[in-house]
């Protein structure tokens, strides 16, 4: 298992680094937020790039030591803040770690507050004209107005990138921020065929409405019942072929 996990985390770290759009003729320095156990910091420094990552897990920045990462690591909360100076970093990638800070974990926390203060200093630390991307897993359409929302009222502009939006196991989430410069909105893979704005959430400084952003079908519909199927076979339960049948409307009967 844990070497299917490390595939994924590779593969969502190059996405991000891809999503950067960092210049190819000079090494970056990038900060790698939750940064773990080094994984997306090794893909970094493949890239000839230098990195710092940051961590609230003593345990997982132990095996990064372990490791030997070539990365800078440092054992903080982000929901405390990015304590670095202004304009130090190129661009940010964080993988799979932004949505706890949607968790109130102590009494404490607010989870808008510290969402604000931890994009508002990471705007800061980054150098106009750069970016961060974030790859994370929202429980809800809430998390992810919440997310954005104080994004962008710390002054970044964006909007979400959705890979593969209509895989259930391959769609990933990415935030993508644009510090002082309002970039285009990379595409999302995958979405080719698919119709283009649906999964393209852009926001401006305007608040914008994500709902049923996680590109849900609508309930009951055809698609639906095909992808409830699909769970069902997957879980090793007795489903019924699909057929031109399935899921078409019946006549009322009298």
């Amino acid at each position: 298992r844990s070497s299917r996990v490390v595939e994924i985390q590779s593969q969502m770290s190059e996405r991000a680094v891809e999503l950067l759009g960092l210049p190819e003729d000079r090494p970056c320095l990038l900060l790698d937020v939750g940064c773990g156990s080094g994984l997306s910091g090794d893909y970094i420094s493949e890239e000839g790039h230098y990195w710092i990552g940051m961590d609230i897990s003593p345990a997982m920045l132990d095996v990064a030591v372990e490791r030997e990462v070539e990365g800078d690591l440092l054992l903080a909360d982000v929901g405390h803040g990015i304590p670095f100076r202004p304009g130090m970093f190129d661009g940010c990638i964080s993988i799979s770690a932004v949505q706890w800070l949607c968790n109130a974990d102590k009494k404490s926390h607010s989870p808008p507050k510290r969402l604000y203060r931890f994009f508002s200093t990471l705007y800061t630390a980054l150098a106009r004209g750069s970016r961060a991307v974030l790859q994370l897993y929202p429980e809800n359409s809430e998390q992810l107005e919440l997310i954005t929302a104080q994004a962008m009222r710390a002054g970044f502009t964006g909007g979400m990138v959705v890979d593969y939006p209509n895989s259930t196991k391959a769609k990933k989430f990415f935030l993508c921020l644009f510090v002082g410069t309002s970039g285009t909105l990379p595409k999302g893979l995958g979405t080719e065929c698919a119709n283009e704005e649906q999964h393209q959430a852009k926001f401006t400084n305007e608040r914008t409405r994500f709902r049923n952003i996680k590109g849900k079908s609508v309930k009951k519909s055809r698609d639906w019942i095909l992808e409830k199927k699909e769970r069902r076979r997957r879980q090793g339960k007795e489903v019924r072929p699909d057929t031109k049948y399935t899921g078409r409307k019946r006549r009322p009967h009298f």
